[in-house]
């Protein structure tokens, strides 16, 4: 019996034609996959247009609403501190003490050079007291007496230099004792005793703060400023009021958020607002005030001022509709046939739990808001409507 052999030219037709049919059959097998494809049952979202608030934020520094250089008005020795830094002090509280001997020297000079003025003035009166007797009886001419009268002028002159004199000696010595201008917190105190101090000093004794009311500055771009005087024009319109020059923009309340995240209790007034804009910056120099009695807030410190803007008519998609790739923002929403489309957008701020979107949907699209890993393109789905 003859054995059969293949051929070299065999092989390679049998090979091809087994990979041949596992090929068909795998395609076969994987559009009856799309085919059969069940619907993914996933939330969906219909995008309509409503009123958004939004937040914007803007950092702030803090001032108290009096803060007062303390300085001397007389130069000399630092004698005595008579508070810490950091402690509270009532107006016309003594603060600082500057050695005051050369100041009651001075004044003790004065008081005596008026005393001599005072002496003087009264001889000058004696002597027009007794030629005036004598005149009338034409005992003597009236020059002399003239003469005597224009003397006792120059005496009461010289008498009333010398007592100004000793006044301004006075309030010379009264400056060595400094006290404080207004009630509030001693800032730092960079003298200490012995030092020399005088009113030309770079660097005052210390700061005063006056915090039971505040003030927080802040900037705001044009854009922003825009919203908000749009706004009141709009509002001054439907009450029918007319615009009038000296009107204040009114602005809502403002939230401070303090250096350690959390917000401060109580709510603030913007009250004033810059006349110009900044050419270099594009931005307005606002001003906010708080109420502070609870000395929370202190002069130099910062916080982030937060101002709520309400946009009308906007579209909204829940935060948790969002996808972001690099520097690309997409949501999935469902076509007319329930198949998940992939789709660019842009966005333009936050409300609340959604985002604002610009541009990228319209009015009632529909949008999926989770089961992301569960999609791609043309994937379909069982929407479940929610609101």
């Amino acid at each position: 019996m003859k054995k059969k052999t293949l051929s070299i030219f065999s092989v390679p037709l049998l090979i091809c034609s087994i990979l041949t049919t596992q090929v068909s059959c795998s395609s076969s097998s994987s559009k009856e996959n799309n085919t059969n494809e069940k619907p993914v049952a996933l939330p969906v979202y219909t995008v309509v247009k409503s009123d958004a608030t939004t937040i914007k934020d803007y950092l702030g520094t803090i001032e108290g609403k009096v803060n007062v250089e303390v300085r001397p008005q007389v130069e000399g020795l630092l004698q005595e501190i008579y508070v810490d830094e950091g402690s509270f002090v009532q107006k016309g509280q003594k603060l600082f003490k500057v050695d005051p001997s050369t100041y009651q020297e001075n004044l003790n000079n004065m008081v005596a050079t008026e005393q001599v003025a005072r002496a003087k003035l009264k001889n000058a009166q004696l002597e027009v007291d007794r030629l005036k007797p004598l005149v009338q009886n034409d005992v003597i001419s009236d020059v002399k007496l003239a003469s005597a009268k224009s003397d006792y002028q120059v005496a009461k002159a010289t008498l009333d230099q010398a007592i100004a004199a000793v006044r301004s000696a006075q309030i010379s010595k009264d400056f060595t004792v400094i006290t404080a201008p207004v009630g509030g917190y001693i800032g730092r105190i960079p003298k200490r005793i012995g030092n020399l101090v005088s009113k030309g000093d770079k660097e005052p004794l210390t700061y005063l703060s006056d915090i039971q009311e505040v003030y927080v500055y802040f900037s705001m771009n044009e854009s922003d400023f825009l919203y908000f005087s749009k706004a009141q024009a709009k509002k001054d319109s439907i009450e029918g009021k007319k615009y009038n020059q000296n009107q204040k923009l009114v602005f809502p309340q403002v939230t401070l958020v303090l250096a350690d995240g959390e917000e401060y209790a109580k709510k603030g007034i913007v009250d004033a607002v810059n006349g110009q804009i900044n050419r270099t910056t594009g931005a307005i120099s606002l001003r906010a005030t708080f109420q502070n009695q609870d000395n929370i807030l202190r002069s130099g410190s910062s916080g982030t001022l937060k101002i709520a803007e309400v946009k009308k008519d906007v579209l909204q998609i829940p935060q948790i509709a969002i996808n972001e790739l690099q520097d690309k923002t997409f949501v999935y929403i469902l076509d007319q046939n329930n198949k998940a489309q992939r789709r660019n957008i842009q966005l333009s701020g936050k409300s609340k739990n959604n985002y604002i979107v610009d541009s990228g949907l319209k009015e009632n699209d529909r949008v999926i808001t989770s089961g992301f890993d569960k999609l791609t393109d043309g994937s379909a789905v069982t929407p479940i409507l929610q609101k």
